[in-house]
């Protein structure tokens, strides 16, 4: 059933998925407010209400919150470096003043993104559902808080607010300013962690966002996704390798060969981690224990549940996806990279959107 014409706000419209919801939600009549850090005069263009201020700033999220029928919970702070509280004030004080700003504004529906990384401990995961539990020990701060944040948020649903959690997994495509654009600014150091090509998921964008609007249209109290978290992905399996190589050649460069043992990647990952905590240096070390043991590990997931309770179904490929990106980059030669800085919106990238790893 279409929500057309409802009043929805997306928090993190501004970012790579969030954006692409916007466009989904403007396409079929929705009326948008978007809740932003910076300023995105392609958004107003569209006719969205652009709403500026901090996540962790509960008068501003209840104010944007306020006269809204649903929400899309986007925003987060994504990353593999950084001190603790840069992420838990946006992605768990966020999401707190997210569903508390939804009860007192009125709000129905809240759907959360959410990541995979949530159950993510360092070992293979072939195959699992929502039923594996959560993660008893975190790599990061990124997992540690987007894990309290989902728990939080699917423990708000009730009579008078219903929510879901959605799990999209290394989202990528045209318009990527993350994950495409970190494999090719980095092609030339990349190298292959161990001598295994584990199967890995990943989701197209426009998936990822079709989630959304479906998870939202389903999503009512007593309905089977109330209350209830799921795994989002292209649901092809595919070798970690092949696919990062299979974005190189859409950006006309070479494969990755070259590796280096999983201890040396973890070694390292671990003198970079402690280099940066105790210089306190800005940005991201290009390698941790956990980068190591991500890419090192097989992680793909049952979408089952995503299929069969919100009527998911990835309608674009793997191959038609690269296909897409290829086409972009040689139509946008100025996007094949981006300097951190530019991978940031005016520096609050951060808090826009999220990797979603």
């Amino acid at each position: 059933m279409s929500a057309g014409g409802v009043k929805t706000l997306v928090t993190g419209g501004g970012g790579f998925l969030g954006g692409a919801i916007v466009e989904r939600l403007i396409a079929r009549g929705d009326s948008v407010r978007c809740l932003a850090r910076g300023d995105y005069p392609g958004l107003r263009s569209m006719g969205v209400e652009v709403v500026r201020g901090d996540i962790a700033d509960a008068d501003v999220v209840a104010s944007a919150c306020r006269g809204c029928d649903l929400v899309f919970h986007v925003a987060a702070r994504a990353g593999i470096g950084g001190r603790y509280d840069d992420y838990h004030k946006p992605n768990v004080i966020g999401p707190q003043n997210v569903f508390a700003g939804c009860r007192a504004g009125g709000v129905s529906r809240l759907v959360h993104t959410s990541s995979p990384a949530v159950v993510f401990d360092g070992s293979d995961m072939a195959g699992v559902d929502e039923s594996v539990p959560y993660a008893s020990r975190h790599h990061g701060h990124y997992s540690k808080t987007k894990s309290i944040a989902e728990q939080a948020v699917l423990a708000a649903d009730g009579p008078d607010l219903s929510t879901c959690a959605l799990r999209p997994h290394l989202i990528w495509g045209p318009r990527d300013n993350q994950l495409v654009p970190r494999i090719i600014n980095r092609a030339k150091s990349l190298r292959r962690i161990g001598g295994a090509n584990p199967l890995v998921d990943t989701t197209y964008i426009d998936n990822a966002a079709d989630a959304h609007i479906l998870a939202a249209d389903r999503l009512s109290q007593g309905s089977p996704a109330s209350g209830k978290a799921y795994f989002i992905s292209n649901g092809e399996p595919r070798p970690l390798w092949d696919m990062v190589n299979g974005i190189l050649a859409a950006a006309d460069l070479p494969a990755v060969t070259r590796s280096v043992p999983i201890w040396v990647a973890k070694a390292v990952g671990a003198v970079l981690e402690t280099t940066y905590s105790v210089l306190r240096l800005s940005g991201e070390p290009r390698m941790t224990r956990f980068l190591a043991a991500e890419l090192s590990t097989t992680h793909w997931f049952d979408i089952s549940a995503a299929r069969r309770e919100l009527g998911y179904e990835p309608g674009v490929t793997l191959d038609e996806g690269l296909a897409r990106l290829r086409a972009w980059l040689r139509s946008h030669p100025g996007k094949r990279a981006f300097s951190a800085g530019e991978r940031a919106d005016s520096g609050t990238f951060a808090e826009e959107d999220v990797r979603h790893g």
